[in-house]
């Protein structure tokens, strides 16, 4: 069965696959920095020089990173969407100390220095979770874990708003041509596996570029754990703030940023580049023009919210 009034224009279908394959290309983008090539050699610890800053048992994000001096956890809104979103991804379980980043062809990442955690979540087996799709991933998952269905929707490439609500109905998106629709194809569903290929399905025909146009822009001052530093294209990057911390006497603030890459890797805690002394953390400096991340740079006009 297809409903009337879903049929809309593909703009090339071809085109938008590619999009979403190479929105973290690390090719020639100006803004990209290191290059990841893979190992083949499954070395499956990393040495990591440990740091004031560091718990090598915490096996969350909050528990593993402590605070410089004079430092608190932000508050968080439990009552609130985004406060229990924060609160997820602060508590996002970590890998062991010393754990690598592998692609999801089982290969190592090459540029160890571009992060010092990796979170216990799984990449699949294709070269489909990369940046932006990372987000997405984390996005998804908090809202199918906390019972969220209806919030769950992203939109393709295109344009086209793809919702976890019809998904879980039995419908499905066919491409016919230039023509994407609805179809009645599957029986009413709501396992975790069909979210995962609901997911996948998103990974293949979104990116970066729909990603950045699917949130608000937000002033960098107003930063909030859930925020995501995004630039799109092709190549684009995407990058997550997981954790937030305040001084109690200047008020200001640091954050902590996660990310996938190209090739879908490990989601991992980045590095700060700027300041080994520091890192993981990052200062927020709204007078500050750019954000250097390892494999990366972008503005402070580049925070957004879903």
């Amino acid at each position: 069965m297809i409903l009337s009034g879903k049929r809309m224009t593909f703009i090339a279908i071809s085109a938008a696959l590619a999009v979403g394959l190479a929105a973290c290309s690390p090719g020639t983008g100006a803004n990209s920095q290191e290059k990841s090539p893979s190992l083949t050699e499954p070395n499956t610890k990393l040495q990591v020089k440990s740091s004031s800053l560091l718990n090598e048992t915490g096996n969350t994000i909050s528990e593993r990173f402590t605070l410089p001096a004079g430092y608190e956890r932000s508050e968080l809104e439990p009552d609130s969407e985004e406060g229990t979103f924060a609160a997820y991804l602060r508590d996002l379980p970590l890998k062991a100390h010393g754990s690598k980043v592998f692609h999801y062809d089982g290969t190592v990442k090459q540029n160890t220095r571009a992060y010092t955690a990796v979170i216990d979540m799984d990449v699949g087996k294709k070269d489909l979770q990369q940046c932006a799709d990372a987000v997405m991933r984390l996005r998804g998952e908090y809202l199918y874990q906390s019972g969220h269905f209806d919030q769950i929707r992203f939109h393709l490439t295109n344009g086209f708003l793809v919702d976890y609500s019809k998904w879980m109905q039995g419908y499905r998106v066919a491409v016919e041509g230039n023509e994407t629709e609805w179809v009645k194809s599957a029986v009413a569903s709501n396992t975790y596996e069909d979210f995962r290929k609901y997911m996948e399905f998103v990974f293949i025909y979104a990116g970066s570029l729909s990603l950045s146009l699917e949130m608000k822009s937000v002033p960098v001052t107003d930063m909030r754990i859930g925020d995501v530093l995004v630039q799109g294209g092709t190549p684009g990057h995407a990058v997550i703030v997981v954790d937030m911390a305040v001084h109690r006497e200047t008020g200001k603030k640091l954050y902590m940023l996660a990310q996938s890459y190209m090739p879908a890797q490990n989601i991992q805690i980045l590095t700060n580049p700027n300041d080994k002394e520091l890192s993981p953390w990052y200062v927020l400096d709204d007078q500050q023009e750019d954000i250097r991340t390892p494999e990366w740079t972008f503005t402070t006009r580049d925070l957004k919210r879903f």
